[in-house]
């Protein structure tokens, strides 16, 4: 029997990122993982050859709408989808290689296989039993279909279905209009498909900034995404290859089908903790699956922690790592500390949608007195020659002190501009802070600054 310091079970974002940092910090670690490649969910099926089709897909716009007017002249180029699958996969090998290499590199046991929790301090992984001091459970999530849906991955697919369909659908529905299913909406109406998303509330992106909600739909409308809002699909059947949407619509119960070659389900994600033995443990799960933790990451059972999409939270990957880090640090002894209001959200559709903090709605709801700083993109010198001028930047700072409460920005770049506020967050900065800062020109980030200047005495390009 093996005895480490720590086992952490899982190796996507949260799990490898805690197994490297208990190692970093002196801690015998070994990390489960039952896949023939680590990286988890957002490297294997998700957030990276999500990433690579959408980059391909967006090149091929690129050539499709704006080549012509820089005089880059010629045909557009025609898609082979078994290169770009190919690419798609040389990208996930490129990034579950780099992890193997930091396991080693960092001196980390990959256990092969599927763990589970016989007792406390004991992870059994097929038929053999290992000692841990302390255990991490990241076993992050799997996807959630709805009553009446089965997902098959040919014609009815999960995302990991939709990233590796043998072909271009003529037709696609997408149920949600949620991150997921609007970027690879966007990536399959790029490559020629007609995409109907139907989404069960009146807005698109739940919990985004109302404003940013409107625009953003509107700009994929534009980019030939249609879309059904307020809809409550009952149903998907299946015959000769084709599928059938059944849904009602909330505002008179009407009902109506739709019919398409491929339907993506893209109605949000479940915590994955089947097989690990929680419920003879005795390990406390919330009501929707999560388990359930303290200020420190800890479950009831001392010993045993839980991260990422396996508790509660924002169920992304980067939130995943920094719980990762935090825990491993606890472990060692130190004093962790990770501030859950500041944690980016991004969309990388094109224009990408990225946001921190408070939205207006919600600084409403709490009877919050602030101010709105806000430029759009039109008045950015780099972005209109770079036909990236559709979006703006939205920061939100208290009305009495300036002090920076949240920010919103959709158009280019908008996943790394919104880690300058982030970083103002973090210190408590004020709106005049940013403002005050050189930026340099000419940048998309100009347009940030300007969002600042906005909250004060006004933005010089508008």
């Amino acid at each position: 029997m093996s005895s480490y310091d720590v086992i952490v079970i899982g190796s996507g974002p949260g799990g490898y990122v805690c197994a490297i940092r208990c190692a970093q910090l002196g801690l015998k670690t070994a990390c489960v993982e039952g896949r023939e490649t680590l990286g988890g969910t957002c490297l294997n099926v998700g957030c990276i050859p999500s990433k690579a089709l959408l980059h391909a897909s967006h090149q091929l716009h690129e050539a499709e709408h704006n080549f012509a007017k820089m005089g880059l002249k010629g045909k557009a180029p025609s898609v082979d989808w078994k290169q770009m699958l190919k690419y798609k996969e040389e990208t996930i090998e490129a990034n579950t290689k780099g992890i193997e290499f930091l396991f080693k590199k960092n001196k980390v046991d990959w256990l092969k296989g599927w763990g589970s929790i016989p007792e406390a301090g004991k992870v059994k992984v097929g038929d053999e039993t290992h000692e841990a001091k302390h255990i991490v459970i990241a076993s992050g999530s799997e996807v959630s279909s709805l009553p009446g849906v089965e997902i098959d991955e040919n014609v009815v697919v999960s995302s990991t279905g939709a990233l590796a369909l043998t072909k271009v659908p003529n037709r696609m529905i997408v149920i949600g209009a949620g991150v997921i299913g609007l970027e690879l909406g966007s990536v399959y109406s790029r490559l020629g498909s007609e995409v109907k998303v139907i989404e069960f509330l009146n807005a698109i992106t739940p919990g985004q900034d109302g404003e940013v909600q409107k625009i953003f739909q509107r700009t994929l409308k534009k980019q030939g995404l249609e879309f059904q809002l307020g809809a409550a699909v009952s149903g998907v059947s299946v015959k000769n290859k084709k599928a059938t949407v059944t849904y009602k619509l909330r505002k008179d119960d009407s009902e109506h089908t739709e019919e398409a070659d491929i339907v993506l389900v893209a109605t949000g994600r479940s915590p994955y903790t089947e097989g690990l033995g929680l419920n003879t443990l005795g390990i406390e799960i919330e009501a929707r699956g999560q388990i359930k933790t303290d200020a420190h990451w800890q479950t009831n059972m001392p010993g045993i922690y839980a991260i990422g999409d396996a508790i509660t939270g924002p169920m992304l990957a980067h939130k995943a790592e920094d719980e990762g880090m935090a825990v491993a640090e606890t472990i060692a002894g130190q004093k962790p500390h990770i501030n859950y209001g500041v944690i980016p959200g991004v969309i990388y559709t094109h224009p990408e949608v990225a946001s921190v903090g408070e939205t207006e709605e919600t600084l409403k709801e709490q009877g919050r007195d602030y101010k709105v700083g806000k430029f759009s993109f039109m008045g950015n010198g780099r972005a209109k020659a770079n036909f990236a001028a559709d979006g703006f930047v939205k920061i939100l700072a208290d009305k009495t002190t300036d002090r920076i409460l949240g920010a919103h920005i959709i158009g280019p770049m908008a996943g790394d501009l919104i880690h300058e506020i982030c970083i103002a967050m973090e210190f408590g900065a004020a709106a005049e802070d940013v403002a005050r800062t050189c930026h340099a020109h000419p940048t998309y980030s100009e347009a940030v600054r300007e969002a600042a200047l906005a909250c004060g005495d006004g933005p010089i390009h508008a």
